[in-house]
């Protein structure tokens, strides 16, 4: 893409971007040792549960033995580590360069169960079924990795009000997600305990924690507020007796990486929701990547963020490829960890670094990160709420900072409601054909494609606004919490 292009995004200078008052280290600040694995510690907890569950859910579903099962969650581990590094190190034009978390994302869990469950019924065995799944997903990475080639040409699609109303659907329906694992997540549910007492008094004491030591004044205590809320929840649970040890049994010394263990099989006519669902994520990684730009202080406009969108995605479809190759599932970049960015005060990219490493580690020894999963669903439900939370807010920032016409309102209030509707109640898309529902049943990707769709289709007839430097939010951003 040429110079000229780029600098005519969105037509706003770069130079309009100041550090927010509440950022400690920025992208380019390296922290000391101490304080960078701290940070990076409170990212691997926060994001260590959502990355190994895709995994263990298809291993369930498929019924696949404790070795091969171990290996598909070391891998997860392992190939999130080696990507997250890919994208904060950057890699030739593969990278956003940014704090960019990578997991394997959830996205995909409904079409590979579907999958699963029927390449079972159809008599393939759960290591064939296992193999067309991969190859699915390594065919589709393809998808991501030749559109962010093409950005280019979307400048005048993928305006603020796009970006922003994706950044605040991200934090708005992963609130539903922490109010579950407040009330103890699915294993509660099954055992009768969900939405006891006990697991209540236990999340919150641990989301009072995380509130107070991230509304202090002093920066460790803010570094640490995420860390100092798990261990005090994992204390309290030991003398409650409900710290799951079992599940450190059955787990292999070591994982080591072998490149397309379980094959590849391919199926077109289950590829398709596969395709799109790549499709729909694209556009969640522009929202996610804006959102980290933003609680970072860097440009959220002009050609610097615009090439950073293009390495991110492109990273994304990378790094998706390789997981697909080392038996693992796609990765995407996260969400929730612009919310830890937005706690500590910490964007720099270095801590991605730590991330990489601590990923990689816990993916080659899985039984060392046994020991967070043994950690009860609750403590961690108090610990991300509030992260959850400061997405949705980094959201408003951005429309905060657009002309909001009549056009820009309706645009935003029908995103809001659909987005927002099918996550409160999936079960409304039941009657949709199959491959309609994977897409539509993730809040995010529904109310970004309406966003997406209703720009490019209701009429503009105002010429476009550059937001005021002195009501920008990337001019003037107040942290949520002080």
């Amino acid at each position: 893409m040429s110079a000229p292009i780029e600098a005519d995004i969105h037509q706003v200078s770069e130079t309009e971007v100041s550090r927010p008052h509440n950022l400690l280290y920025g992208l380019n600040d390296n922290p000391p040792f101490s304080e960078a694995i701290f940070v990076a510690l409170q990212h691997v907890c926060a994001i260590f549960i959502p990355i190994v569950t895709p995994a263990f859910l298809v291993c369930t579903a498929l019924g696949l033995d404790g070795a091969t099962t171990a290996y598909l969650l070391g891998m997860s581990l392992f190939i999130s580590g080696i990507a997250t590094f890919i994208q904060a190190r950057k890699v030739g034009p593969i990278g956003s360069g940014l704090l960019s978390i990578q997991g394997t994302s959830f996205a995909f869990v409904s079409p590979m169960l579907a999958v699963a469950t029927s390449s079972l019924k159809q008599g393939m065995t759960p290591y064939e079924a296992l193999s067309l799944i991969l190859g699915l997903c390594f065919f589709g990475s393809f998808i991501p990795i030749i559109a962010s080639r093409f950005l280019h040409l979307t400048q005048k699609i993928f305006t603020p009000l796009v970006t922003g109303t994706a950044v605040t659907l991200i934090g708005l329906t992963l609130i539903k997600v922490g109010m579950t694992y407040m009330a103890g997540g699915a294993g509660a549910k099954h055992n009768g305990t969900f939405g006891s007492l006990q697991n209540w008094a236990l999340s919150g004491i641990v989301f009072a924690i995380v509130m107070v030591c991230s509304a202090s004044t002093n920066k460790f205590l803010r570094m640490g507020s995420i860390i100092i809320g798990l261990a005090v929840g994992f204390v309290i649970s030991l003398f409650l007796g409900i710290v799951d040890f079992s599940k450190l049994s059955g787990l292999p010394l070591f994982n080591f990486p072998i490149p397309f263990r379980f094959g590849l099989k391919f199926d077109w006519g289950v590829f398709v929701s596969f395709a799109i669902i790549y499709i729909a994520l694209t556009l969640e990684v522009i929202g996610d990547i804006t959102a980290t730009s933003m609680v970072t202080g860097e440009p959220i406009k002009g050609a610097t963020f615009f090439r950073r969108l293009k390495g991110g995605i492109l990273g994304d479809g990378c790094n998706s490829l390789l997981a697909s190759i080392c038996g693992s599932f796609p990765v995407v970049t996260l969400a929730q960890n612009n919310g830890i960015i937005q706690l500590t005060g910490v964007g720099s990219r270095f801590v991605g670094y730590y991330v990489a490493a601590v990923l990689a580690f816990l993916g080659l020894f899985p039984i060392v990160g046994g020991f967070l999963r043994t950690t009860p669903t609750a403590v961690f439900g108090g610990a991300v709420m509030l992260m959850f939370g400061t997405v949705a807010v980094a959201g408003f920032n951005i429309l905060r900072s657009i002309e909001m016409t009549n056009r820009s309102f309706v645009i935003l209030a029908v995103s809001l409601s659909a987005g927002l509707g099918v996550t409160f109640v999936p079960e409304s898309l039941e009657n949709f054909p199959g491959f309609l529902k994977n897409i539509l049943e993730s809040g995010i990707a529904t109310g970004s494609l309406f966003a997406l769709v209703l720009n490019l289709l209701l009429p503009n007839r105002t010429p476009p606004q550059t937001p005021k430097p002195e009501t920008a939010m990337v001019k003037n951003n107040p942290n949520v919490i002080h």
